[in-house]
């Protein structure tokens, strides 16, 4: 990483260890980068490509992209091949943690690196995951909810749908424990809680149900922003979409931060959203992995400081897979949504 980023380990300040010069294995030949994306189809996996190859790119290093359009059957037989091309390194998103073990268990077989991006799997040796930290996000849309609420009532209380992601996988877990851990402390607020595995149609289906049986439901929390993409709509077809501060407004907070998602957020049909650095996501793991073909070793705990950065400071903590490394996310609503830094608001090609 560049000049100025800072690891605290324990109560040690160290300079970064990815101030690495430009000679070693890195110089002696063209390294080939292996990417497994879940779906691009997803705006959200889009940006975290681009930050990937735009790095590897700056790295002189060759770049291979597949897309296993959210099959977990497709993305294995797509690293297998990968691996079968002679990669230096393989990294990916998992569309499902604990399939997708088996592919990391391969790679490690054939001594190949591996790092998963946004979420991890369940087993295997992983170099690093580089994930948003969800657990913080989920906690920041739950304390915004109760926000809120309190606003309504001038007490914490009400009736909220929670839209779940897919809980095979670890961001969904997470989304829904730090979301949940802060309902908990609030006896007169019910959650009702729907897995959606990250569909917006199935989110919009969930929602009219919710809606037909639960007329007075006060809010709704996605795990995603993509599956508020058909609960907006869905709102809107059912006459139940009232903007912020119009009597009957259903309160609604997500996690992403999409161009979407912040576009209602100014049109002031969706409250807030907890933001992810998407775009660094692929640019902190491949100057990780840079660091690694320099011989430096990953670092297992401590933070990342990056001024200026919204992701900063980063945690670093150690997993069963190996080192994970949690990016800060950011509560984002009117007050804020024009930020340039956020990864929505980035420019199409």
């Amino acid at each position: 990483m560049r000049r100025g980023r800072l690891f605290l380990i324990g109560v040690l300040i160290l300079t970064t260890i990815l101030m690495v010069s430009s000679l070693g294995v890195c110089a002696k030949k063209t390294i080939r980068i292996g990417y497994a994306a879940p779906s691009l189809m997803d705006e959200g996996q889009v940006a975290i490509r681009e930050g990937a190859y735009v790095t590897a790119k700056k790295f002189g290093w060759a770049f291979t992209t597949t897309d296993a359009e959210r099959d977990a059957s497709k993305q294995i037989n797509q690293i297998e091949s990968l691996l079968a091309r002679g990669i230096d390194a393989l990294v990916f998103v998992p569309v499902d943690s604990a399939a997708l073990t088996v592919s990391v268990e391969k790679a490690n077989k054939l001594g190949i690196p591996v790092i998963t991006i946004d979420r991890k799997t369940t087993g295997g040796k992983l170099l690093l995951t580089v994930q948003s930290d969800n657990y913080l996000a989920g906690k920041q849309a739950g304390e915004y909810m109760v926000k809120l609420l309190k606003r309504k009532y001038g007490e914490p209380k009400g009736l909220v749908l929670e839209l779940q992601g897919a809980l095979g996988t670890n961001v969904a877990q997470l989304r829904g424990k730090g979301f949940n851990d802060v309902m908990a402390k609030y006896s007169d607020i019910k959650v009702i809680s729907k897995p959606t595995n990250w569909y917006p149609d199935k989110g919009a289906a969930i929602t009219e149900d919710i809606l037909t049986a639960h007329p007075e439901l006060d809010g709704i929390y996605w795990h995603s922003d993509c599956i508020g993409a058909g609960v907006v709509p869905a709102l809107e077809r059912l006459g139940k979409l009232k903007l912020i501060g119009e009597p009957g407004h259903i309160f609604l907070v997500g996690i992403d931060g999409t161009r979407v998602m912040l576009g209602y957020i100014r049109e002031k049909k969706v409250d807030a959203t907890m933001s992810q650095p998407l775009l660094d996501h692929g640019k902190v793991a491949l100057e990780f992995l840079r660091a690694h073909f320099q011989g430096e070793a990953i670092p297992t705990s401590g933070l990342v400081i990056e001024p200026g950065a919204l992701w900063s400071p980063a945690h670093i903590q150690m997993v069963n897979t190996g080192p994970l490394i949690n990016l800060a996310t950011t509560p984002v609503d009117l007050t804020n949504v024009d930020d340039p830094r956020l990864w929505g608001n980035m420019k199409k090609k």
